[in-house]
């Protein structure tokens, strides 16, 4: 443990962590130090990592239970891990839009692990934004209008036909929501139930409309907090590096995956972490956005 280095990387989040070997056997200790690390940092990034899917999984185990996504493949054998490709030929790329990872499920997952397999030789940085700075920098009358208010998240935009996550890729299958895909509310201040820090938990791409609203009635406040949440100062750039991992907050943090690399090939696998349950007979942590 005494190898480990933290090094911030931006005024509003991300820190880099250095001195550690993902794929080893590492010691609840360092595990510890590494989620403490994930949480007031909001995404940690490490570099020259050697991640085979099992070691990617096993590493992402440590943390919470692994999520299945609901219209991407997993990889066969190993469902939990999603293989996201941008074939040269492809004109679309896979998270190419500010969003929040799974928000549209009814327990959103607590974080996302992306390792980069094979990079362009330029371009395909990912931005990541803070939401708990996005909401820190609202006025105090809106804050508390904020925290009274619920929003409608869903799939189905994101994932119909005409959306941006199911159009085809080479080497992706992706399959198009259909039908009643659901639709869970959450709160639009969220609570983080490991610190305490509030954060706005709205974003572009699944985010349908204010809980007893209409669409026309939640846009112009919708439409103001995405604006808002993306400001330059709440946010930080990873320029990725084959071996590269990032370790990312969903409750509190979006992210844009950049497609400025025509004509290239980026290959990542991502694993995503859903929080624990509840011990048998003992209540889960009931915070402000919920069931922890």
């Amino acid at each position: 443990m005494s190898g480990l280095k933290i090094r911030k990387v931006a005024g509003a989040l991300g820190a880099e962590i250095s001195g550690v070997d993902l794929a080893g056997d590492l010691p609840d200790a360092v595990i510890e130090q590494i989620r403490a690390a994930f949480v007031q940092h909001q995404v940690v990034f490490f570099r020259d990592q050697t991640l085979t899917p099992q070691a990617q999984l096993a590493f992402g185990r440590r943390f919470g239970p692994l999520n299945i996504h609901p219209y991407v493949a997993g990889m066969p054998g190993h469902p939990e891990v999603m293989e996201i490709v941008k074939e040269p030929g492809d004109k679309v790329n896979f998270g190419g839009g500010w969003h929040s990872d799974m928000s549209f499920l009814e327990n959103p997952s607590i974080g996302s692990i992306l390792y980069a397999v094979e990079i362009p030789e330029w371009g395909g940085d990912t931005l990541f934004a803070s939401q708990a700075a996005a909401y820190e920098a609202l006025s105090p009358g809106l804050k508390a209008t904020l925290e009274s208010l619920n929003a409608v998240h869903s799939a189905g935009r994101e994932y119909s036909a005409q959306g941006h996550s199911a159009q085809k890729r080479a080497s992706m299958k992706v399959v198009e929501a259909e039908g009643a895909v659901g639709e869970f509310i959450h709160p639009v201040v969220k609570v983080h139930p490991e610190t305490g820090r509030k954060a706005l938990y709205v974003n572009p791409a699944f985010t349908m409309r204010i809980d007893g609203w209409s669409k026309r009635e939640s846009k112009p406040l919708l439409d103001f907090l995405f604006e808002h949440s993306r400001y330059e100062a709440f946010t930080c750039r990873f320029a990725w590096t084959a071996g590269s991992v990032a370790f990312w907050d969903n409750r509190s943090v979006w992210h844009f995956a950049l497609n400025d690399y025509p004509g290239q090939r980026r290959h990542m696998r991502r694993v995503t972490v859903d929080a624990w349950p509840a011990p048998v007979g003992k209540p889960a942590l009931q915070t402000a956005e919920g069931v922890s």
